[in-house]
């Protein structure tokens, strides 16, 4: 397949929803937030990776940050989802990856936490990992990436421009019968008196009938049905972990808009975290009653709203962004985003 230009959704002439992005149009416009990642395209084989998400550059362990998850359809694996709903927290950088490397990218996160200053007493620790199945192009049952590689995906996180497309944990995945991949975009939201930053990470691998801003999409008859999605919302507004896991949910709503299937043998998942400093669990607020800042129910619709409009434009922005790809099995072979608008126009 010939590789054709990329371009994100706005480049194209397509704005999702009616608030403004930020300076990036992604997840790093969020105060803090860093993102990292780790590419394996080698051989006819290789298709894989690791995408690494810290809401801090800190360490987390000791400044842990609110957190809220929600899942639509559970057909997946995601590490740590049992800590984070029971304490509303995150202490460890988050790794995105391939199913059958969940394992190692939980001793990576626990190296690289173990590791840090002032660490050197923790026995427990709750690594988070979200993974899809990037089977269709990858020999997902080569260990790839390794503990290491996945540990240079964290260490390599900066706060800067977000690449996007086949890169890192979505080298190696399908959305609609189409490259899939990594997509982020962010939103500028009013709420009282105030301005809150709203971004999202996704990493898209599953099936449905594509739509684009409500429109559909004739991409059939390879629009697939199962696959999975992950989906990583920050945001700067001081939000507890129940408004979190509130505003998780609206993520499944900008999902839905893109057309996904929502099948049985989806893994739909969407975590959020705050990176406000007053909303952070340091260890002296940890040691007894503190009052946190929380922006209050009455004041959140804006920002669930965003959620919607930015989780949608994210996962189109990791289809537009995608170059096709040929996987180790050439019967599997997915054409971009860009190939399928060209056929479409050539059928006219």
């Amino acid at each position: 397949m010939t590789a054709t230009p990329r371009l994100r959704l706005r480049d194209l002439g397509i704005t999702i929803g009616t608030y403004p992005p930020g300076p990036l149009n992604a997840i790093t416009d969020v105060d803090g937030v860093e993102v990292g990642h780790v590419t394996l395209h080698e051989g006819d084989r290789t298709r894989t990776g690791a995408t690494a998400i810290l809401p801090h550059g800190g360490n987390l362990f000791q400044h842990k940050v609110p957190a809220g998850i929600a899942v639509l359809n559970g057909f997946g694996k995601f590490a740590g989802i049992s800590q984070i709903e029971e304490l509303g927290e995150i202490e460890t950088p988050i790794l995105l990856t391939n199913t059958l490397a969940i394992g190692r990218a939980i001793e990576a996160i626990s190296r690289f936490t173990l590791d840090q200053a002032g660490n050197e007493r923790v026995t427990s620790l709750n690594a988070v990992v979200g993974e899809t199945n990037d089977s269709r192009l990858n020999d997902i049952r080569a260990a790839r990436p390794t503990v290491d590689e996945m540990l240079m995906a964290i260490t390599c996180a900066r706060g800067s421009a977000v690449e996007e497309g086949g890169v890192g944990a979505g080298t190696g995945t399908v959305a609609f019968g189409l490259k899939g991949g990594i997509g982020t975009a962010s939103r500028i939201v009013p709420s009282g008196n105030e301005r809150y930053t709203l971004g999202v990470l996704v990493q898209s691998n599953y099936g449905g009938h594509l739509r684009i801003d409500g429109r559909p999409h004739a991409n059939e008859p390879r629009h697939d049905k199962d696959g999975s999605i992950v989906m990583i919302l920050a945001t700067d507004a001081p939000l507890a972990s129940r408004n979190l896991a509130r505003l998780a949910t609206r993520c499944h709503g900008g999902l839905a808009r893109t057309g996904a299937a929502l099948s049985n043998g989806s893994g739909d998942y969407a975590l959020a975290f705050s990176t406000h400093e007053g909303v952070r669990r340091t260890p002296d607020r940890r040691r007894g009653v503190h009052a946190y800042p929380d922006l209050s129910n009455d004041a959140v619709s804006p920002l669930f709203e965003a959620a919607i409009e930015v989780t949608e434009e994210a996962i189109l922005n990791s289809l537009a962004m995608a170059e096709p790809t040929t996987g180790y099995d050439t019967a599997k072979d997915r054409p971009s985003f860009f190939d399928a608008l060209d056929l479409k126009r050539q059928r006219r």
